[in-house]
């Protein structure tokens, strides 16, 4: 659309809507999905008008909406009347939006996926089960059946509508697949998420299942999901929470990518205020879950034989698109290497997730960060290290201490993600201590009971 410095005229009535417009402004509030006569489709106009009235004051502003591809400028200004508001628009300009990166957007809307899954599951490289944890009770008995049967393929414990094969399809194939769980009336969705590097083979995979239906009221819990309950907040608030929240955050995504129509540059802004509010209340409901668990007087883990280099392998997949962002590289052990322990996978590789999340939020841009194997008699080590800012010898044992952040604000952290990790090391027979100096980044590391590697 050419630029205009021609005045088109608007008039809205006394419920603020829109009665009678000239073009251009006609024709956005059609594209926009609003009526002539009917409700102001343009969201920094109706805001606009709204305040004009309310004040019953003359108010002169830019506004900016989108249309279609175009962002659209304009100086509006606005008169209440008894009976409405005449508008008057001036200067109307329309650009060409910047195309989004698709990568972007698919990564917005990955994020939606795992924000509203109620089972998340760790596969390997041909998707068989490592682990399964249910976000609701519903799943509950899902997740303790792939638990129990790790090592099987995941579609062993669902079915897949019109899918008579016995054995897991091209990952592919199986991405955004309807899947029937038993015991379950609700329709689900499997989301698989490739874990390695990008154009290799997948090292293993992120699997979710969501369902587009809220979850039904469940009067009488089983056993198994009431255990699960039972570790939650206030056993009650952590699953009533995160599903809203969760509900929230994908349909701010969606409105962020402007999947859902289209929206000013101003609006979209705002959705991904709101999405990224409610990952940062999500992230805190989850360490407060899990601060629940590890304080709890008959906690204990599932000790099993892993192989640290596998966890860490898999910790590097699931941070790389993040540090790929920053620029920060992230050297995990290479194929081939590998380092034995008796500890429970799932456990250790939440501690290194956040090691090595908390080494990318303070190692600068460009820098690189360390994941190396060790073994000192009868344990085995994990060392994460980092080229960040580092710590005075004052501040190793207090960045280890409950709601510590070290001076950090505005990043949406809680405090609890070291305290939470030393707690399940010594939980699982080991400790997580830290080397640092100032200026001469951190050195965090993991211990566990090394294995017999004649796996006696």
């Amino acid at each position: 659309m050419p630029a205009s410095t021609s005045i088109a005229r608007a008039r809205t009535d006394a419920a603020d809507r829109l009665v009678a417009a000239d073009e251009p402004l006609l024709g956005l509030q059609l594209r926009c999905g609003g009526d002539l006569p009917g409700v102001i489709a343009i969201p920094a106009l109706r805001e606009a008008v709204g305040k004009a009235r309310m004040l019953g004051l003359k108010l002169a502003r830019p506004i900016i909406a989108q249309d279609g591809g175009d962002s659209v400028t304009a100086w509006v200004e606005i008169d209440p009347r008894d009976d409405g508001c005449l508008i008057e628009f001036r200067h109307w300009r329309a650009k060409p939006l910047p195309a989004e990166d698709e990568g972007h957007v698919a990564r917005r809307k990955l994020a939606a996926e795992r924000q509203i899954a109620e089972l998340h599951a760790r596969l390997d490289a041909r998707q068989n089960v490592l682990y399964a944890a249910a976000e609701t009770a519903e799943l509950a008995e899902l997740a303790a059946r792939m638990d129990a049967g790790r090592g099987r393929p995941w579609t062993d414990f669902v079915t897949i509508p019109g899918s008579a094969h016995q054995q897991p399809l091209h990952w592919r194939l199986l991405d955004g697949a309807p899947v029937a769980v038993a015991g379950s009336d609700r329709p689900w969705r499997a989301t698989l998420v490739p874990v390695g590097l990008p154009g290799a083979e997948p090292a293993g995979f992120e699997l979710y299942l969501g369902s587009d239906f809220p979850a039904p009221q469940q009067a009488e819990p089983s056993p198994v999901a009431e255990q699960i309950r039972a570790r939650m907040i206030g056993r009650e608030v952590a699953p009533v929470l995160r599903q809203p929240i969760a509900r929230i955050i994908a349909n701010a995504e969606t409105i962020r990518s402007r999947l859902a129509g289209p929206l000013s540059e101003e609006y979209s802004g705002y959705a991904a205020d709101i999405a990224t509010a409610g990952q940062h209340l999500l992230a805190l409901i989850d360490d407060l879950t899990d601060l629940e668990v590890v304080e709890a007087d008959d906690f204990t883990t599932a000790p099993d034989r892993i192989d640290l280099a596998e966890v860490a392998r898999q910790a590097a997949g699931i941070l790389g698109v993040k540090s790929r962002e920053r620029g920060i590289r992230i050297d995990a052990p290479k194929e081939g290497e590998a380092l034995p322990a008796v500890a429970e996978f799932r456990r250790v590789l939440q501690v290194l997730l956040n090691l090595v999340g908390n080494a990318l939020g303070y190692a600068p841009e460009g820098s690189q960060i360390w994941i190396r194997l060790e073994q000192d008699g009868p344990m085995a080590r994990v060392i994460v290290a980092d080229q960040g800012p580092g710590l005075d010898p004052a501040q190793h044992d207090k960045v280890f201490e409950k709601f510590e952040r070290l001076g950090r604000s505005g990043d949406g952290g809680s405090g609890l993600g070291l305290y939470i990790s030393r707690r399940l090391a010594r939980a699982m027979g080991g400790n997580l201590t830290v080397e640092s100096a100032p200026g001469q980044g951190a050195r965090f590391i993991l211990t566990v009971p090394a294995a017999d590697p004649a796996g006696h």
